[in-house]
């Protein structure tokens, strides 16, 4: 979200997730599928029992990278959506006090006002490094904005 470096924050409702990297996940999910179920369907030794373990397989195999391709961060006028790979939490912007991303930092941090940290795997900089860092910088921008003055506060 380059928006900020006009010196302009996003309009809400916006969602942060790693374009790339989910599409990379997806595909290879539903190609790993294709493939071993294809595999099963054209081996004749296999009996059905073997077949249908080799579907299960697939199946497991492409839930794993589909869940992968899970995490996202979702910021409205309320609040923060974190999901992550299993785990989903909604935050208050109250809640949010600061957002991390230093360098060699796998993903976004969430530091709360609870005294924890909330990875935010939605904004992780693997194969999109700028778009992590623009849209880290736009989270943290709202939520400066959002943490202090609350829902009603005016968009710049």
């Amino acid at each position: 979200m380059s928006d900020t470096t006009a010196g302009r924050l996003p309009d809400l409702p916006v969602t942060f997730r790693p374009g790339r990297t989910r599409a990379v996940l997806l595909t290879a999910g539903a190609a790993l599928f294709v493939v071993i179920t294809l595999i099963a369907l054209l081996l004749d030794q296999l009996s059905p029992g073997e077949r249908i373990s080799f579907v299960f397989t697939a199946a497991l195999l492409a839930g794993v990278l589909f869940l992968l391709a899970r995490p996202k961060v979702v910021a409205d006028e309320t609040g923060v959506t974190v999901v992550n790979i299993v785990s989903r939490r909604r935050l208050e912007w109250a809640e949010i006090l600061q957002v991390n991303l230093r360098p060699g930092d796998p993903w976004v941090f969430l530091d709360l006002s609870d005294g924890t940290s909330l990875p935010a795997l939605g904004i992780q900089p693997g194969i999109a490094r700028q778009r992590a860092v623009a849209d880290a910088r736009a989270l943290r921008a709202l939520t400066e904005v959002r943490s202090t003055a609350g829902p009603e506060a005016p968009r710049s």
